[in-house]
């Protein structure tokens, strides 16, 4: 990827973003591969995001057909229903993505995310994965760190008014740059099963409650054998009950957790906020830029929004945490 040059094709459509990032950046941009599973609001707001900067392939995995739930979200779908019918969401998505950049190689890769050997992810620079369960992502997360190159992953889910975005970057060498200087930094990541495994007990007295209610909901999710979103408010004793075990399990006070903000989540079901989506899908191509091109500070390693406050907040889930 470092080998090739810009053709004078792309020098001249990303002349601006050239202009911000310098042209190794761009370079590096130009020939990286994204791996993209699940066509949620969020996602398509980063699908469109990476597209107009000029990465250089996008593959699309989701074989679901339109729902009226995606429909609300999902500006790529066309408003003509004659159009969708009998063709997958990342078909959809593949023909729309493609007339925001035709110099970026759109593509849709059919099948199970997880029937995938270890090497189908060498090809890719990054892997995005949403509308999955927890042990997918843990599964799909353990398989890129497996690999010889290191392959940035990330996950990201949208209920409602909240976001959640996870980062694993594994080893990261970056330059930061400091008032007077410039200096090498390295940041080590750990798995996202590694991270959620942290101890409760062990985090920050100041850790998000969101960041808490997600795994709950997320729990509650996979004992039930539920796929992500597939519950709602009837549920609420249930997930209550399960939120007054696990805090009793991990010595955290049950006020960590409000009621409230379970309920929230609960009501949301696979619903979206398409407007948190544009904030949760901008924030998740800005990291997946700066992993690629080298420019900027990755965050470590999640990172939360709630529209409620307007707040977006970055913690930092590790044992021990490391970094510059």
């Amino acid at each position: 990827m470092d080998g090739e040059e810009l053709t004078e094709q792309e020098t001249a459509l990303y002349d601006r973003q050239i202009r911000v990032w310098g042209v190794d950046a761009q370079r590096r941009l130009s020939k990286s591969r994204i791996l993209v599973s699940g066509m949620k609001g969020s996602v398509v707001e980063f699908c469109k995001n990476i597209v107009l900067a000029g990465i250089g392939s996008l593959t699309l995995m989701d074989n679901r057909l339109v729902t009226e739930d995606a429909l609300s979200a999902n500006f790529l779908i066309p408003p003509d229903d004659n159009m969708y019918s009998g063709h997958s969401l990342a078909e959809l998505c593949r023909d729309s993505l493609r007339d925001f950049n035709p110099m970026v190689h759109v593509s849709v890769e059919k099948g199970d995310l997880l029937s995938f050997d270890e090497d189908f992810y060498d090809k890719f620079d990054a892997v995005v994965v949403s509308c999955s369960s927890f042990t997918t992502k843990k599964t799909i997360n353990e398989k890129c760190r497996r690999r010889p190159k290191r392959i940035a992953f990330y996950t990201v889910d949208c209920r409602d008014a909240c976001g959640e975005i996870f980062v694993d970057l594994q080893k990261y060498d970056h330059k930061q740059k400091k008032p007077d200087d410039t200096i090498e930094c390295q940041l080590q990541y750990p798995s996202l099963e590694e991270a959620v495994t942290a101890p409760w007990r062990s985090l920050p007295k100041k850790v998000t409650k969101l960041y808490y209610a997600m795994r709950v909901i997320e729990r509650f999710e996979e004992s039930e054998g539920r796929n992500p979103g597939e519950v709602s408010v009837s549920d609420l004793p249930s997930v209550l009950k399960m939120r007054n075990e696990l805090c009793k399990a991990q010595l955290l006070n049950e006020s960590h957790i409000p009621d409230g903000l379970l309920e929230r989540l609960l009501l949301a079901g696979t619903s979206e906020y398409p407007p948190v989506c544009a904030i949760i899908g901008g924030i998740l191509g800005q990291e997946v830029i700066k992993a690629i091109s080298g420019k900027g500070d990755p965050l470590k390693n999640f990172f939360f929004f709630d529209a409620i406050d307007g707040k977006g907040i970055i913690e930092d889930i590790s044992t021990p945490a490391t970094g510059c």
